[in-house]
Order: structure tokens, then C-alpha cells, then sequence
């Protein structure tokens, strides 16, 4: 019985860091256009082929498990587009571009603490990718906090 605990927490836990990865990806992408520094560009261009690359690898465990991963909650979704639309159509500045996705990196670390909380009886290889996710969206929020 132990074995599928962990089996299902490492699936379930993975599931969460696809969906939060596909989240991350998706919020970088609505704002990219936007930019206006290209320092300040660049540094979210890195974050997105980070979070693809982590994307990668975490389809590639979800395959090893026989399970397609998980979207992210279209509600979420939804109101996140809806919040960064309606404030870059006001004020479509880099420091509101930079306040949205820090906003979205906070969330993103709280939600993957909560999971790995959640998901102890995970891999210990599901959680180390899981806190380099975590890390990545730490120094995301850390490397644009000077355009806030």
C-alpha cells in the first residue's frame, strides 16, 4: 500500500508542478510584448526557457507514470487574464508588468509549498524538481524587483 502512496502523491504532486509550469509560461507570454526594457525583457525570455525545460522534464516523469499532467485551472487562468489585461490596457508600464508577474511568482512558491506539504510520500526526484521550481520563480520575482 506504501508503494502507491507514494506512486500517487509523486503523480499528484507532478501534476501540479505541469499545470503551475504551463501557468508560468502562459503569464510570460501575455506580458512579453509589452516590455519595454530589454534587460528587463531578456530576464523573462531566460524564466520562460527555464519553465519550458523544467516543462519538459516534468512531461517526460509524467510519461514514465502513464498520465498526460494537468492544465491549470481555467478559473485561474481566467481571472489572471483578466487582471493583467484590464491593468496594462490603464498602465501597460514595466512596473506594472513587473508587479504582475511577481505577483504570479509569489503565488506560484506559495502553491508548490502548500503541494509539497501535501504531497509528502512524492519522490524525492519529484520533489527536487519541485523546488526548482520553486527556486526559478524565487529569482524570477528577485531579478525584476528592480523594475517594480
Amino acid at each position: 500500500m506504501s508503494t502507491q502512496v507514494i506512486n500517487d502523491d509523486t503523480v499528484k504532486l507532478l501534476r501540479e508542478c505541469n499545470a503551475g509550469i504551463k501557468m508560468g509560461i502562459s503569464s510570460i507570454d501575455e506580458v512579453l510584448d509589452n516590455v519595454k526594457n530589454g534587460e528587463f525583457k531578456d530576464i523573462l525570455i531566460r524564466c520562460k526557457g527555464e519553465h519550458e525545460q523544467l516543462g519538459q522534464e516534468t512531461r517526460d516523469v509524467l510519461n514514465d507514470y502513464n498520465d498526460s499532467g494537468k492544465d491549470p485551472n481555467p478559473i485561474a487562468e481566467g481571472m489572471s487574464w483578466i487582471k493583467t489585461n484590464f491593468r496594462l490596457a490603464v498602465d501597460d508600464s514595466d512596473s506594472v508588468i513587473a508587479d504582475l508577474i511577481t505577483d504570479g511568482c509569489n503565488m506560484g512558491v506559495k502553491s508548490l509549498r502548500r503541494y509539497l506539504n501535501q504531497y509528502r510520500g512524492a519522490e524525492e526526484k519529484v520533489k527536487d524538481l519541485t523546488n526548482r521550481l520553486i527556486r526559478i520563480e524565487e529569482d524570477a520575482a528577485n531579478d525584476i524587483k528592480r523594475f517594480l
